[in-house]
């Protein structure tokens, strides 16, 4: 089984992909969603509150589509970085204290329902910050799975107590481990050297033709030991790398496979959004 992810960011965030992109992150995603018609493949998108508010017109037929099921990646990706790092610091949590952290998700979950009539269940913080709070805050707020980080060994979902499932990535992820916009091999060396960076897939950076050969390997992998495969592609990212020619040979390896949501991995869809 597979389960297909990625995130949206509103434009304003300024991200470096951004900036190096000709059109908007949300249009791209509606190029990107083509592809999935294409290859009739599902998958999650979570997608920050500030892109509802201020690019519903572009991401209306993407937050509508059958096949995409939305969920919260944060109302404004933790803006400004200042006042996160602070509260980092002082309180140990990138996410701000409890309160903060349930005020994002109730605002973030309540515009994709006033904008879409759906009832989001599940979660991604942005840049993978699960603070000590998080796993509290979002199952007392509704949300059934949260796919917060890596763990290339994961098997699939992962119980825990507060009432919440956690989905690890654990196929080797593409924003941090392709060459593209601004991530130059220079570029890369540096970070790594700056931040000591690293995750269970090591700290190197690849061409995108040498990514896509670890994508499918992955899959393989965890196909032959049983595991629910989780993966996060970015479409802004797949655009930058090689507008999109290398992903079709990974969207066509998972549209050969069983393929579902992430809250059908979980058994959280409402029925008319599970798997047939």
């Amino acid at each position: 089984m597979i389960c297909l992810t990625g995130d949206l960011h509103h434009a304003s965030l300024g991200t470096g992909n951004q900036r190096h992109c000709d059109i908007s992150e949300i249009q791209v995603a509606q190029r990107f969603l083509a592809l999935l018609e294409q290859y009739d493949l599902r998958m999650t998108c979570f997608v920050s509150g500030k892109a509802f508010a201020e690019e519903w017109t572009d991401l209306e037929p993407i937050a509508r589509h059958p096949l995409i099921e939305l969920g919260g990646h944060n109302w404004s990706c933790f803006q400004p970085q200042l006042c996160h790092r602070i509260s980092k610091k002082l309180l140990g949590s990138y996410a701000g204290p409890a309160w903060y952290e349930r005020r994002d998700v109730r605002r973030t979950a309540g515009i994709i329902r006033e904008r879409t009539g759906r009832q989001i269940r599940a979660w991604r913080n942005h840049m993978y910050m699960h603070g000590p709070h998080t796993d509290r805050v979002l199952a007392s707020e509704g949300m059934a799975v949260c796919s917060d980080g890596t763990g290339r060994n994961s098997l699939g979902p992962e119980w825990r107590k507060p009432g919440l499932f956690h989905l690890p990535i654990n196929v080797i992820p593409d924003h941090e481990h392709i060459y593209h916009a601004e991530r130059t091999p220079d570029w890369v060396a540096w970070w790594v050297r700056r931040y000591g960076w690293s995750d269970d897939w090591g700290p190197w950076s690849y061409d995108i033709d040498e990514w896509v050969e670890l994508v499918l390997a992955d899959l393989r992998r965890n196909e032959a030991r049983g595991a629910v495969s989780t993966l996060i592609i970015h479409p802004i990212t797949m655009y930058l790398a090689d507008r999109f020619r290398g992903v079709h040979r990974i969207l066509e390896f998972i549209a050969n496979r069983e393929h579902v949501h992430v809250s059908q991995v979980v058994g959280t869809a409402p029925p008319w959004r599970r798997a047939a």
